[in-house]
């Protein structure tokens, strides 16, 4: 809503590419579920209309195809993820409340986001035989990876240190962490402590005293 000059509220029309847009994000949250639970593979756009509000034809309308739809579905899920991890992150002021921040987002997604990140680790894969998601999968992978150097750099900054590797090999440890506790929780038997001392190890690992 906007104020008129004469003070009375109008309503802001959308523009078509932002309904339509809209449309494409009520689609993909909705299609998430679907996926999260049935995984790349054992997913197409009839089993996602089937087990949701949507028709087959309206998600081709805004999707050309399965592909289309599951990499949009992934980006706006990791980008949201992405966000609050930097701002976690940001709003500490010590070295101590970073390596807290960090761990208990860590932990929080392993529990509460497992078959999305599931999901995610299945796509990745995928990407190495399907090329029409190569793309995008390695765009999501680099913000990831920068999201995670961030992170490390943040740490240093309040600790007096610097980073001691360089962002891909510092992002390869900790999504290897990241992946054996997703795992682990799915076959019930993570630990959060496990984590919580795994992350604090590598935030020392990857860093070194100026």
């Amino acid at each position: 809503m906007k104020k008129t000059l004469g003070g009375s509220a109008t309503r802001v029309r959308k523009r078509p590419v932002d309904k339509f847009e809209d449309r494409r994000m009520q689609l993909a949250d909705a299609a998430l579920v679907t996926l999260a639970e049935q995984g790349y593979a054992r997913t197409g756009l009839r089993d996602i209309a089937e087990r949701s509000d949507f028709t087959h034809g309206t998600l081709h309308y805004y999707f050309h195809d399965k592909a289309e739809l599951i990499t949009y579905c992934v980006r706006r899920y990791k980008n949201r993820c992405i966000a609050r991890y930097d701002s976690l992150v940001q709003d500490g002021e010590t070295a101590q409340d970073v390596l807290e921040a960090f761990s208990g987002a860590v932990v929080s997604t392993m529990i509460e986001d497992a078959r999305m990140q599931r999901l995610w680790y299945d796509i990745r894969s995928q990407a190495m035989f399907e090329h029409v998601l190569a793309a995008d999968v390695a765009a999501l992978d680099r913000d990831i990876e920068d999201m995670i150097f961030r992170v490390v750099l943040r740490y240093a900054e309040l600790s007096g240190r610097e980073p001691s590797l360089n962002p891909a090999l510092t992002y390869a440890l900790f999504d290897g962490l990241f992946l054996h506790a997703v795992m682990n929780h799915l076959a019930g038997k993570a630990s959060e402590s496990e984590v919580r001392s795994g992350i604090e190890y590598l935030l020392g690992s990857v860093t070194r005293p100026v």
